[in-house]
């Protein structure tokens, strides 16, 4: 078995830094068309309900599965020639990124929001397709017991870039205009630009070396052959495996969209917020994730998913007491550090799971496919959430939120005495 020194050392391997690099460049983009383009317009006088309305700007990241195909298998004319299958792809998206930043900020939201939001829904479309490059290279790059240290690098990079689009960009624009702030977000692309430059191209199989000939069949091979490949690897299993990854981070999904009005509800201050809960949970977060990545070297998917699995449903049941205590902030500040570490730990070792799930021939669609069925259950499932507090109340509605997490618990257990993670990994290849 591994040992603890063994599993620490995942993190030193140079592939981790690139990943972490490549994080930090994916997770700079989605606050830009988010909270902090919401407060440009509002200080532009634009109103609400038109802010309201930018919400769907971020409508490519759930539907990047549409397209992945292209950006698995389709060359890009001398891109790919000079740079490779997947760099190539990368530095075109990023280049594309950079220059719609420049134009979203160098837009008048007074004089046209619809411009804004035009070019903010391009923001969105490439930074949704640097994602499946940057997925799929990552998965490439990696070995599978370096998986979970992969997700918590890919963590800490993409929540750093968070606060610097969030918090950062907002500094920046009290004391400069908006364009510049934007022309330094587009700049900081630049770390993965030069990230991808200074990386190797991952080998490609086979089956995209030489592709089938004439556009019909390549279509079919591009479009029809990712859902193919999981249905001849898994057969009727992949039903289950596809349930799981809805199902398996419901529980904490469930709560933490509700987290925020809880605590405003219970009686905490905005800066009680902003210091446990956002500075302090970031770094509960990111330790968390590091732990998860170092679980899964050493005990190997399919323990941690259980382990990390149980942990992240009794955290749920820290809520319920914080709702019988009150505002607390001692009992806040054990809340956020057992929800965020046990939720960084079962990220890890999800990603490390749906990482190991895709096929070599076929990452950047398969990734993108399971990921968005992930979010359905952080999304439209837990999304519900607000009528069951209304209904039965917060302590109540924590231990539901408890309950949710079982039935993927319950499906991992069955899964693992059928057909191990470990073995779906190994049926695709990687």
């Amino acid at each position: 078995m591994t040992t603890w020194r063994q599993s620490l050392a995942v993190y030193a391997d140079r592939r981790i830094l690139v990943v972490l690099l490549l994080g930090f460049s994916s997770g700079l983009p989605l606050i830009l068309t988010g909270s902090t383009l919401s407060l440009w317009l509002t200080e532009e006088g634009v109103s609400l309900a038109t802010i309201g309305l930018f919400a769907m700007v971020g409508i490519p990241y759930s539907f990047k599965f549409l397209w992945a195909p292209l950006v698995d298998r389709a060359p890009l004319p001398l891109m790919t020639r000079l740079f490779g299958r997947r760099r190539g792809w990368a530095l075109a998206t990023q280049g594309a990124l950079i220059a719609a930043l420049l134009a979203l900020g160098a837009c008048d939201p007074a004089a046209d929001p619809w411009r804004v939001a035009a070019l903010a829904l391009v923001v969105s479309f490439c930074s949704a397709s640097q994602d499946i490059v940057i997925d799929a290279y990552r998965v490439e790059i990696l070995e599978e017991r370096q998986y979970g240290a992969g997700a918590a690098a890919v963590q800490f990079g993409y929540r750093t870039a968070m606060l610097v689009s969030g918090a950062g960009a907002l500094l920046l624009a009290s004391v400069m205009p908006w364009f510049w702030v934007y022309a330094t977000m587009a700049a900081l692309v630049g770390v993965g630009v030069l990230t991808i430059l200074f990386s190797r191209e991952p080998a490609a199989p086979a089956s995209v070396v030489k592709p089938a000939p004439g556009l019909v069949a390549w279509a079919q091979d591009a479009f029809v052959g990712p859902f193919a490949d999981m249905l001849k690897r898994h057969g009727w299993t992949v039903a289950a495996i596809l349930a799981f990854v809805v199902l398996y981070k419901l529980g904490d999904a469930m709560a933490g969209v509700m987290a925020n009005p809880f605590y405003v509800k219970i009686g905490f201050t905005k800066v009680d917020i902003a210091e446990i809960s956002k500075l302090y949970g970031f770094v509960a977060t990111i330790a968390g994730a590091a732990m998860g990545g170092i679980l899964v070297a050493r005990i190997g998917i399919a323990r941690s998913l259980l382990v990390c699995g149980v942990l992240q449903a009794a955290s749920n049941l820290m809520f319920a007491w914080q709702a019988h205590v009150g505002a607390d902030r001692l009992w806040l500040t054990a809340t956020i550090s057992i929800e965020n570490v046990s939720g960084g730990m079962g990220s890890a070792a999800f990603v490390a799971y749906i990482s190991a799930l895709c096929s070599l021939t076929y990452t950047g669609t398969q990734y993108s496919l399971l990921s968005s069925l992930a979010a359905l259950g952080r999304t439209v499932l837990a999304a519900q959430g607000g009528y069951v507090v209304e209904a039965v109340g917060w302590i109540d509605f924590f231990l539901f939120s408890t309950v949710a997490a079982l039935p993927g618990l319950a499906l991992l257990l069955w899964m693992m005495r059928r057909f191990p993670p470990e073995r779906a990994a190994a049926a695709a290849g990687n």
